[in-house]
């Protein structure tokens, strides 16, 4: 009696051999979140400036512009679309290089190389106030938190000035520095408080409530400081210069707690982004965002300190920039260019604002009507997340069974072979070939091969013996396989030709083995010396 009989569940066949790579592992959620800041389809191109772009700044105040300084024009770009909105290049007389926005975003003070700092209105683009006072160029520029009526610059005449907006007039003269100052912060947490840096390679913590005593803290960075800014607790300070990125212990006295090291080339801006929302499990999960000349753009998370991410551009980076909503990631290159990324928000994190009056502004719920007549009335909860002690179910994915895989489960050895072969994945090849060991029908298929069939095998065989990843097994099997086709090789001017070419291959391969042993009992001996030292 004819009986069909159910077949065993089959599964494809993969190469018992793994890649050793680094680059197989995969991608953290944190890298996801980073290369989810991408450039709009509304944005084709990157925005191409005239020249070098020296300062990148983000208003406070929501829908959060960004300015870019770049000759001798600050350019403003609209944080909804990203577009230009309006440019302010008649006050300057020289190029700009460096701008602040105001707590309530409605002024931007920017300085010059001509030692001016200017204050302008975004709306009009008139210069409301002109501080005079620097002899050489100013290089920095900025607001303190909240305070709308004082401003502290710095230049190239070593001295970092404290200015009263409303009468133009100089209050402080801030006296410590040897060389060029070329970087500053406010302090987040006191509108009394900022940081300077300058090429003498210090960094110096001003306190304008107590100015007899000069600066009241100072450190050493070891090279000359590009960059410093507060870190949003207010009690650490991170600086940048020359390839390395610090960070240091305001409370503590100004104790080193880290040096980060991974840049090849001067590291020339660096801001603070923070990863997810106000609230919720991802709230206050800050890092530290680098740029250099490099052209590369590291995240640095300072609570671990270690770097969680690094992305290539391929011009020399000058600013960087990030906006308060962490939804928008601005780079300026030397070269003129702006590399903007934007991520997409949810609807949950872009909720509308209603103002309701005498209560302030409160969010509008969003309300979503499901009835029956909607096709989406009966997908609902799909994409629900399970709980921590619900029972989880998954669907079996079907199994997509390749050629070779059919060929082996009819017991068709030689085909299979010269499927996985004609296939040209070497992967799969070996993957067949180490099935048919188990099988012990190897050997069996060599022998039953014809003559174009064994100059494919001869052909795969001289490409991937050598490669690392096969070769244990290759060498192996190609021994085999000569000395068993001898007869037919010795007859046929096209398999000794693909033996020639083994030969070569093999020979090269000794003779890049004998190389790298040479230079490494070279170098053994000089890193035990180091070592010792």
């Amino acid at each position: 009696m004819a009986e069909t009989q159910s077949i065993a569940r089959t599964f494809p066949v993969k190469p018992k051999l793994k890649p050793t790579s680094a680059n197989s592992s995969t991608p953290t959620s944190e890298s996801k979140y980073w290369k989810s800041f991408k450039t709009p389809k509304e944005i084709q191109t990157p925005q191409t400036l005239v020249s070098s772009i020296n300062s990148i700044v983000f208003s406070p105040t929501s829908p959060h512009d960004f300015a870019a300084a770049h000759s001798a024009t600050v350019s403003i770009y609209s944080g909804k679309t990203l577009e230009p909105k309006t440019t302010i290049s008649s006050a300057f007389r020289d190029t700009v290089t460096s701008a602040s926005f105001r707590s309530d975003g409605r002024l931007i003070a920017a300085g010059d190389l001509s030692g001016a700092v200017q204050v302008l209105d975004l709306k009009t683009r008139v210069p409301l106030r002109r501080l005079r006072g620097h002899t050489r160029p100013v290089r920095v520029v900025r607001y303190p938190r909240v305070d709308k009526l004082h401003l502290f610059s710095g230049g190239d005449d070593a001295i970092v000035k404290y200015w009263d907006i409303t009468t133009e007039s100089k209050i402080y003269d801030l006296l410590g520095h040897k060389d060029y100052v070329r970087c500053g912060d406010a302090s987040p947490v006191s509108d009394d408080m900022f940081v300077s840096g300058s090429y003498d390679h210090t960094v110096k913590v001003w306190d304008v409530r107590v100015m007899n005593s000069g600066s009241v803290m100072e450190f050493d960075h070891g090279e000359p400081v590009e960059d410093v800014i507060y870190l949003p607790s207010g009690g650490l300070v991170a600086t940048a210069g020359g390839n390395s990125v610090k960070i240091w212990d305001i409370l503590g006295g100004g104790k080193l707690l880290c040096t980060m090291e991974s840049h090849n080339k001067t590291v020339t801006s660096i801001c603070v982004g923070k990863i997810g929302k106000e609230s919720g499990e991802e709230a206050q999960q800050y890092r530290i965002l680098s740029v250099a000349l490099d052209g590369y753009m590291k995240v640095f998370d300072y609570a671990k300190f270690k770097i969680t991410h690094s992305m290539r551009f391929p011009n020399p980076l000058m600013s960087v920039g990030f906006s308060p909503d962490c939804s928008t990631r601005v780079i300026g290159a030397s070269n003129g260019t702006l590399y903007i990324g934007r991520r997409k928000v949810k609807e949950s994190e872009s909720m509308e604002l209603v103002d309701v009056g005498g209560f302030g502004q409160v969010e509008k719920p969003q309300r979503r009507v499901l009835r029956p007549s909607y096709y989406r009335y009966f997908l609902r909860g799909q994409s629900e997340k399970p709980s921590e002690w619900d029972y989880l179910i998954k669907k079996l994915k079907k199994i997509k069974v390749t050629e070779h895989d059919k060929l082996l489960k009819k017991f068709m050895h030689k085909e299979a072979l010269l499927a996985a072969l004609n296939g040209k994945n070497p992967a799969n090849v070996v993957a067949v070939m180490e099935e048919l060991v188990a099988r012990k029908k190897l050997m069996r298929c060599v022998s039953n091969l014809e003559t174009e069939e064994l100059g494919l095998l001869l052909k795969f065989l001289q490409r991937y013996s050598t490669m690392p990843r096969f070769s244990r097994f290759l060498m192996g099997l190609t021994k085999k396989v000569v000395e068993m086709r001898a007869e037919d090789i010795k007859s046929s001017n096209e398999l000794r030709g693909d033996i020639r070419n083994l030969k070569r291959d093999v020979e090269e391969e000794i003779r890049l083995q004998q190389t790298l042993l040479q230079i490494q009992g070279i170098v053994t001996p000089l890193l035990k010396i180091a070592g010792r030292r």
